[in-house]
């Protein structure tokens, strides 16, 4: 645990460093996530185990620690960085996020709005929050874990929307396009570990790991980790989103995502491009003024050989949040479910998960935030048979968090 401390110190210093480079921005918003983790979960996948929880021990530690540093250069134009360091992982320091937005003012009922850079399509529902976190629980579903650990999109967006308060209308709507490289190996996490929950985002040029299963290391001949931002195979990816919102209380999203990858490419390491697309369809509701009600469901399916490797997958979640005064109760439940139906049946690939998910947090003032978490799984992963572990296990993981933002 002293250990633990003094690098929370050295990453809140490189914090406190970075401010001051910084001091000229137009803005710079921060925050640092400290607390206690204590789980009983399996061998944490990061330590190249075949557990689906960030840690896997009890500990003090730093869940979050971030900058997000906005500029206006000109008029319409924004350039956004967000900086993150985690003690845990194979890259400490980095980015999440790089992207310049271009909204030019119009009078016209339809305007448009670009963005450029890396950065996330606005999928969710769930992480609304600074740096692409969420307000509700510190833990994400499983379907944002997996977006934040293998999707970013390096490329360019371009959106067509209508607000109904100018046109004195009850509904807005939003139209997206995006075009992207160098997300090719999207879906091997999937494959390979299964949906995981947690809070850490992969950073660029960052490296995600699994367990070394002897079908994918000795057989297929592949790494058991991956680099989620490479381009392997010179393609162009796309994805299509849509938007409504009735009343500012109830909002739907959906979106068609296709890395469009070339599945029988790999590179010098041995990492795959994988062929992975996906349906999602998201649900914001302001049931009373106190009371949200969110919803996602993802599904989709992955290919690498091809064929070699194939597996459909889906996952879905439910949530109430109830916000009263400083406090705010969220309540999620969700699954997870991946099945394989490809050419090597020794490399298994069949996984599932049912999680539930409490979580209280309390706006203590303007900067100082105290919240705790309670999240439950239970998974299944065919794969760990190569391992000799038992398919399914039961993971409980309980939170403490002191939260500074600025």
């Amino acid at each position: 645990m002293v250990r633990t401390f003094c690098k929370c110190t050295l990453l809140i210093s490189f914090y406190a460093l970075s401010a001051g480079y910084f001091v000229q921005a137009n803005t710079l918003n921060g925050r640092i996530e400290l607390g206690l983790n204590t789980t009983n979960a399996t061998q944490s996948y990061q330590d190249f185990g075949s557990g689906i929880l960030r840690f896997d021990d009890t500990r003090l530690t730093l869940f979050q620690g971030l900058l997000v540093h906005q500029a206006r250069p000109a008029n319409g134009l924004t350039s956004t960085i967000v900086a993150n360091a985690y003690e845990d992982g194979e890259q400490h320091i980095g980015f999440t996020q790089a992207f310049l937005e271009y909204k030019p003012l119009s009078p016209k009922q339809i305007r448009y709005k670009y963005r450029a850079g890396f950065f996330y399509p606005r999928y969710s529902v769930e992480n609304t929050d600074i740096a692409w976190l969420s307000p509700y629980t510190y833990t994400m579903s499983a379907i944002n874990t997996w977006v934040g650990e293998e999707m970013r999109i390096p490329g360019l967006e371009v959106s067509a929307f209508s607000n109904g308060r100018r046109i004195k209308s009850p509904w807005s709507w939003e139209l997206n396009a995006g075009l992207f490289k160098a997300n090719d190996p999207a879906g091997t996490l999937i494959a390979w570990r299964g949906f995981a929950y947690h809070d850490r985002q992969s950073l660029h040029h960052d490296r995600v790991n699994f367990a070394p299963i002897p079908s994918i290391v000795d057989g297929i001949v592949s790494p058991n980790w991956i680099e989620p931002f490479e381009e392997i195979d010179g393609r162009w990816g796309y994805y299509l989103g849509a938007h409504v919102n009735y009343q500012r209380n109830t909002m739907f999203k959906y979106y068609y995502y296709d890395n469009n990858a070339d599945s029988s490419v790999f590179n010098a390491l041995r990492i795959y491009a994988w062929d992975t697309k996906f349906h999602s369809l998201a649900l914001s509701h302001n049931i009373t003024p106190s009371l949200r009600l969110l919803s996602q469901i993802m599904i989709g399916s992955t290919d690498m050989g091809p064929q070699v490797v194939y597996a459909d997958y889906s996952s879905a979640f439910v949530m109430l949040s109830y916000k009263s005064s400083a406090h705010r109760y969220s309540l999620r439940a969700e699954y997870s479910d991946v099945s394989e139906d490809d050419l090597v049946p020794e490399d298994q690939n069949n996984f599932s998960t049912r999680a539930l998910t409490a979580a209280w947090r309390f706006q203590y003032n303007d900067k100082v935030e105290i919240g705790a978490e309670l999240h439950f799984n239970r998974n299944s992963a065919e794969n760990r048979v190569q391992l000799d572990q038992v398919i399914t296990q039961n993971d409980k993981q309980f939170k403490w968090v002191l939260a500074y933002q600025f």
